[in-house]
């Protein structure tokens, strides 16, 4: 295998993921995976990779890489509000990519990724996927323990990620019709499962104010800045036990953790309430900063969301649409115009 893309300039915390480690916490592996699970799907959908294969791509934190391509063709899926603009070898002016579509970029052209805007990640999946060795079951990199990914850790100057296609296929690139509606307002939570640890007073402050997301913020978690969190007589600690992906657990001092992706697998602090995962992904875009409120709802609400989430998922899957060939005519769109009307004969 020698297709890849070079590492020129590496982002601020760009790593290679896929859907994550999933079934050995109990052996003290955390999943790990995309922050944005929709992202990545999205992404993928626009290169071409099937949902089954779980093809690892390029998460990136804030900033994006610049990259080189050594192959002879490549098609990328890129989703998120990142700039791009692709130089060609030829000595041309560089040109812009819109994001939330595929493109397809040819041997020696240079791919530069900027800011992300208002968001923390974005995603660049490739047909066929990144060919990283799998580790427990997959390529996602967790890079507490150096595991998965790129040898452990986030990318560097003149690093290779190795591609599975040495060309990309024959066929017109795809765009998503709309971007993805990931929802607004509170963040919704499932209180629990220690809700006896704290006050009557305690979830009222919890749900009734709003919080700032701090600087402390990253694949591990998020810590909010707000009003304490008072804790009944239980107190704050308890026996450890497992943690699953958006549990909000609220140590001594009062305020809020939500542990994301790269969360450890038990903790001993009481936990509040977790995150529906339908508001997952948003969450795990928040920047730091940013505020946000918190909504109790129940279970059942909660998996309701979740079906309705993967209802439109597959829709903007479904949905992908060809984009106009660069300088010629979408036929196809022509075609479907009603050109003449309003003609009285």
């Amino acid at each position: 295998m020698s297709a890849r893309l070079i590492v020129e300039r590496p982002g601020l915390f760009d790593t290679v993921q896929d859907r994550g480690r999933i079934g050995f916490q109990e052996l003290g592996m955390p999943t790990a995976g995309a922050m944005d699970r929709i992202a990545l799907a999205l992404a993928n959908a626009l290169a071409g990779n099937p949902a089954e294969a779980n093809a690892a791509a390029l998460e990136m934190g804030v900033l994006g890489p610049t990259l080189v391509v050594e192959a002879e063709s490549v098609r990328i899926g890129l989703v998120g509000p990142i700039e791009a603009a692709l130089t060609a070898n030829d000595g041309t002016a560089p040109r812009p990519l819109p994001s939330d579509r595929s493109h397809t970029l040819s041997r020696g052209q240079r791919l530069k990724l900027g800011a992300i805007e208002g968001v923390s990640t974005a995603y660049l999946a490739v047909e066929g996927g990144i060919a990283v060795p799998a580790f427990m079951g997959s390529r996602s990199t967790y890079t507490r323990a150096g595991l998965g990914g790129l040898e452990g850790r986030k990318l560097k100057e003149a690093d290779a990620l190795p591609l599975a296609r040495e060309a990309a296929s024959a066929r017109a690139e795809l765009a998503l019709a709309a971007p993805f509606d990931y929802g607004r307002g509170p963040i919704r939570v499932v209180p629990g499962p220690q809700a006896d640890h704290f006050t009557e007073s305690g979830h009222a402050t919890f749900t009734g104010s709003e919080y700032v997301v701090s600087k402390e913020a990253d694949r591990m978690g998020i810590r909010f800045e707000g009003p304490k969190i008072e804790h009944s007589a239980l107190g704050p600690d308890i026996v450890s036990d497992g943690i699953a992906q958006g549990a909000i657990q609220v140590p001594a001092a009062g305020l809020p953790i939500a542990l994301l992706a790269d969360r450890q697998t038990v903790g001993g602090y009481s936990k509040i309430a977790t995150i529906a995962s339908a508001d997952l992904p948003r969450t795990c875009r928040l920047l730091p900063g940013m505020r946000v409120r918190f909504v109790a709802i129940s279970v059942a609400e909660a998996e309701a969301l979740r079906r309705d989430q993967e209802r439109r998922l597959a829709a903007a899957i479904a949905g992908l649409k060809p984009t106009r060939p660069e300088g010629g005519i979408d036929l196809k769109a022509l075609y479907e115009e009603n050109l003449i009307d309003g003609v009285v004969l």
